[in-house]
């Protein structure tokens, strides 16, 4: 009897030290994408607010490199992070941050400045929710992350064909399916945040906890962006 309650006292402490954990390594995902989306909207709003760098970048040849320098970072992270220290990887984390307000600084030519703050003020409204939603319900999301990592390649295609095509009619779609499909991946990747530092934590060393924070923190962040920039096409006001 006193073994059988000496394994539920340690259960039950292990419990709360988790739930400690849990609370302590999803503020830090937080605050690590809260961080992120501050340059992000800094190096936009600079650069987008200047006639003289819309120029310099949107015409001429430079544009390409502003538009594929995110997708080349993201690559690279992924790829070196187990090599890199906590620190190391949260800095690159944020030079990348800084690559995505460059290649987004065109909206600032391309909206206006209210229905850009209107639909950022939306999508944080929309991303809250969600998140929360992922991280407190009980049931499990992943099927239905699986079918929206489908309709996502299918959204790329689909994007790609319309680069082409130029059909309004199918920008529309597109814009509608991006903010489901993101809507979705906000929720099923917040409880995939939780359930993976669940699963590790009590192995997990501070290295992996940097690390896994800043992942979750990538995660969500992209989230937000293309949430934010499908919201954008369908309700942002042109100037």
């Amino acid at each position: 009897m006193a073994d059988y309650q000496t394994i539920r006292t340690a259960d039950a402490t292990a419990g709360v030290a988790i739930d400690e954990g849990l609370r302590a390594h999803m503020n830090k995902v937080y605050g690590l994408m809260s961080v992120a989306m501050l340059i992000t909207a800094g190096v936009a709003w600079a650069v987008g607010t200047n006639p003289a760098m819309i120029q310099a970048i949107y015409f001429t040849p430079l544009r390409w490199v502003v538009m594929f320098l995110p997708l080349v970072f993201v690559i690279g992270f992924s790829a070196a992070l187990s090599r890199m220290s906590v620190a190391a990887a949260q800095l690159f984390f944020y030079v990348y941050s800084a690559s995505v307000g460059l290649s987004l600084s065109f909206i600032f030519a391309v909206y206006t400045q209210t229905s850009i703050a209107t639909t950022f003020l939306a999508t944080a409204i929309a991303f809250g929710g969600l998140s929360l939603y992922g991280y407190t319900t009980k049931r499990d999301l992943t099927p239905i992350g699986s079918f929206l990592m489908m309709g996502l390649i299918g959204l790329i295609v689909v994007s790609v064909i319309n680069i082409f095509v130029h059909s309004s009619a199918m920008a529309f779609v597109i814009s509608v399916a991006g903010i489901v499909i993101f809507a979705g991946l906000t929720a099923w990747d917040t409880q995939a945040i939780k359930n993976d530092y669940v699963q590790h934590a009590r192995g997990g060393d501070s290295d992996w906890l940097g690390k896994a924070a800043i992942m979750g923190a990538l995660r969500l962040y992209l989230d937000f962006i293309n949430m934010f920039m499908y919201l954008l096409q369908f309700m942002g006001n042109r100037r």
